[in-house]
């Protein structure tokens, strides 16, 4: 018995999500709070709350419309949050309980495209993209103002800083400032020197002088008792944000005398800082190497010292306002992940390269990231060296670079080289030791590269800049583009797959052909090693993954249940067992003696490119096309045992006791499945009442609320709604209503139900149109046949 458990445990029989990087930030308007501790910032339908200490998500706050937030505001006293969506409706938050305290129409005839707050927090500005301005008393609940005139959208509004005067400034996108007077309720000034929109204004610390910056590369510097242009400073890039600096010498940045300073953000990708009034530049920040380091945002939290930076790949850059030292670094959105890889000995960090020259090294613990630069192209593959602390990376800037984490986990590149002529697509390190690395490229070569010494011993100088990498061996090995390359376990065998169908067994180091493997009928994505036996796995885009022997290069199996391509594939347990990622967003479990698909692991919502297992083989990294990083970790042996009794459930429709152990689990996934398997049955609506109404009340409450979550997803909203109809059926309304949490399960299913329900109505409609097309077409009479003479 002993001997048959520890046989069982050694397979894995399934994975459960353990964290997810997701995106938080997608463009928009990004705030930090007066202390510097919180950081604000839009994405999508949502405004996401991020301690600064530790990168971690508090909280996420999204109105009950659930459209998208279009403007947002944190008042002075970091006590009240204004969000705007576009179903013009205003939200009140007290957004550190995240709760909605007010919520109200706009009045706007359109969405709300800036919004700002007057310095005693009671008054707050919105802008239209009608082309009004409204003022809201917010202590009081009711609208103060309404100014007409503006052509187009209102894009920028500010209160004069001094509450006394009472003045509020508005541009649109006639590139003209508009100065209002709440006191007389009119226009008091048009300010009219920019001829390109204006991005940004800011003030002076007594109030005297206004700074505007435009997209015509110039900032005005304004008196504010003449409404005038004192100086007009032609910054030579188009600037998002200007803010003005304490009016104090500050040596670091250039600042020697106490006159008006301001730091500028454009398209050049670097801070600057200019003196008013000789319009000089007397600071420039050193600019890092890649696109994408455009400047689209600038902040600074005068309290806390601080200064926020947003570059236009969605990287939040924080610095110590003083001396413009980075002090922390966030990765918004990494959009598109192409590969993941565990780093450091114990796997604590996790590398992703993402449709970015940029490479992101998350720490799994603090949530605490660095962006690395150097590739100036989109960086398509990673593999890391044996110890964790090296690692590597090729672009499609056709070079490759390596890296090296320290024991305090900074990471800076120590290697680079080029010599490949199209993009490099895959890359794969020596395992036995850090000797070499080998790099697969579209130019149809394999190229070995040695790592010198000089990178090896310790006592390299961190700032000696990166050695320069040679080519040892370059090899054609297909006729297409090399998609992936494999070095053995014992550094002796080389593997490539390549587009043409075949995957290739290469003699290191000569690289010296020893057989090939054809059986695949579309290219191939991945190739790897077992770690134990004399084994070749390799993924295909024909939906397949296929063991090789590589003594006669014969297909010793064929795995098949992908819809789709098979991207990635990794050998886990000990070489008994796959796990496969495919463009189906799908990852699966295999076990390789019954070629059994074990689990199939559905989290991602896009092609799964990035797949990695760590050392202690408990913990899986999966990245894809929908900009998440998961991370899985491996299933205890009751786990297992549960879900092989729920499995045997199933097989022989018990669906009442398969239901109850799905919700005692916890897992909507799972129970989604028991629902979908009562669905296929022939008699399902009778099953699935009968099933339902069998349930204690506490499974019911368990299922409404996994109907909730379901709801949301257009694929498994015919689940959800066939379990509210059968509860709503079957159950008293004041059952219902006695059922706990029960009026936000309501509240959340309600505008998710609507949108289903409009969406199958239109395409009812779209249906009944062309029904009728179809029987009101009249063909053309065909000729008659010719008769037979």
């Amino acid at each position: 018995m002993a001997e048959a458990a520890a046989g069982v445990s050694r397979f894995k029989a399934n994975y459960a999500v353990e964290r997810k990087i997701e995106p938080f930030y997608k463009g928009g308007k990004v705030q930090l709070d007066q202390t510097g501790q919180h950081l604000f910032c839009v994405c999508g339908t949502r405004v996401n709350i991020l301690d600064v200490a530790s990168g971690a998500m508090l909280r996420s706050l999204e109105q009950e419309d659930q459209e998208d937030i279009t403007a947002f505001d944190l008042s002075p006293d970091d006590e009240v949050l204004v969000t705007g969506s576009r179903a013009l409706l205003l939200a009140q938050w007290a957004w550190r309980e995240g709760s909605v305290t007010r919520l109200w129409k706009a009045i706007h005839t359109a969405p709300v495209a800036a919004m700002a707050f007057d310095p005693t927090s009671t008054l707050l500005a919105t802008g239209g993209c009608d082309g009004a301005v409204r003022v809201w008393d917010i202590v009081r609940h009711y609208g103060t103002h309404h100014f007409r005139g503006s052509p187009g959208v209102v894009h920028l509004v500010a209160f004069h800083p001094d509450p006394a005067r009472l003045l509020l400034f508005s541009s649109a996108v006639d590139a003209t400032i508009r100065v209002w007077s709440l006191q007389e309720q009119s226009c008091l000034a048009m300010l009219t020197a920019h001829y390109s929109a204006v991005t940004s204004l800011t003030f002076s610390a007594d109030g005297h002088t206004m700074l505007s910056s435009g997209r015509d590369k110039i900032c005005i510097v304004w008196d504010l008792q003449s409404f005038q242009a004192t100086r007009t400073v032609p910054v030579f890039e188009s600037v998002e944000a200007a803010v003005t600096l304490p009016e104090e010498p500050v040596p670091e940045l250039g600042v020697k005398s106490t006159g008006l300073h301001f730091l500028t953000a454009g398209d050049q990708g670097m801070l600057r800082v200019w003196e008013a009034a000789s319009g000089q530049c007397v600071y420039t920040q050193p600019r890092l190497p890649g696109p994408g380091r455009e400047l689209t945002h600038c902040a600074l939290a005068r309290t806390a010292g601080l200064l926020l930076s947003v570059t236009a790949d969605h990287n939040l850059l924080l610095y110590e306002a003083r001396s413009l030292q980075l002090q922390k670094q966030f990765a918004g959105y990494s959009e598109e992940v192409l590969d993941v890889r565990f780093l450091g000995p114990e796997d604590s960090h996790v590398v992703v390269a993402s449709n970015s020259p940029c490479l992101k090294v998350f720490e799994l613990q603090t949530s605490a990231c660095q962006i690395l630069h150097g590739h100036t192209d989109i960086v398509l593959a990673l593999d890391v060296f044996r110890k964790g602390w090296l690692f590597a990376s090729c672009a499609k800037d056709q070079s490759i670079r390596i890296w090296r984490m320290n024991k305090a986990g900074k990471v800076a590149c120590v290697a680079q080289g080029s010599g490949h002529t199209h993009s490099v697509g895959t890359i794969c390190c020596s395992r036995l030791k850090e000797t070499f690395l080998v790099t697969g490229s579209q130019d149809c070569t394999v190229k070995l590269w040695p790592l010198p010494e000089a990178l090896l011993s310790k006592s390299t100088a961190p700032d000696s800049g990166p050695v320069l990498l040679q080519a040892q061996a370059t090899q054609r090995c297909h006729e297409k583009d090399i998609n992936s390359v494999a070095v053995a376990p014992n550094d002796k065998l080389l593997a490539t797959g390549s587009q043409d169908r075949t995957a290739k067994l290469w003699a290191l180091p000569q690289c010296q052909l020893l057989g090939v493997f054809s059986g695949h009928r579309r290219g191939l994505w991945c190739v790897q090693f077992s770690p134990m036996d004399q084994v070749l796995a390799t993924a295909s885009a024909d939906g397949t993954v296929k063991l090789w022997a590589l003594q006669d290069f014969s297909c010793l199996k064929t795995f098949e249940g992908h819809d789709a391509s098979v991207l990635k594939v990794a050998f886990v347990s000990r070489g008994t067992q796959l796990l496969s990622s495919g463009s189906d967003g799908l990852v699966k479990l295999w076990t390789i003696k019954n070629n059994e698909c074990v689990r199939t692991l559905d989290a991602h919502e896009d092609k799964v490119w990035g797949l990695h297992c760590n050392r202690l083989d408990d913990r899986a990294l999966t990245g894809a096309s929908d900009s998440c990083v998961i991370l899985w970790k491996v299933c205890g042996l009751g786990e297992w045992s549960r879900q092989q009794e729920l499995d045997n459930l199933l097989q022989e429709k018990r669906y009442l006791r398969a239901l109850g152990l799905a919700i005692s689990l916890d897992r909507p996934h799972t129970v989604l499945t028991v629902i979908q398997a009562i669905r296929r049955d022939p008699e399902a609506c009778e099953k699935l009442e009968a099933t339902v109404f069998q349930l204690r009340r506490d499974q019911k409450e368990a299922l409404l609320r996994f109907c909730v979550t379901w709801n949301t997803n257009s694929r498994h909203c015919h689940e959800a709604q066939a379990v509210l109809g059968v509860l709503l059926r079957h159950e008293a309304p004041e059952e219902l209503l006695a059922y706990e949490g029960v009026r936000a399960s309501l509240e959340a299913l309600l505008p998710y139900t609507e949108r289903h329900f409009q969406r199958l109505s239109r395409t009812l409609q779209a249906a009944t149109f062309l029904d009728f097309l179809w029987h009101n077409m009249k063909l053309p009479t065909l000729p008659a046949a010719p008769s037979a003479l």
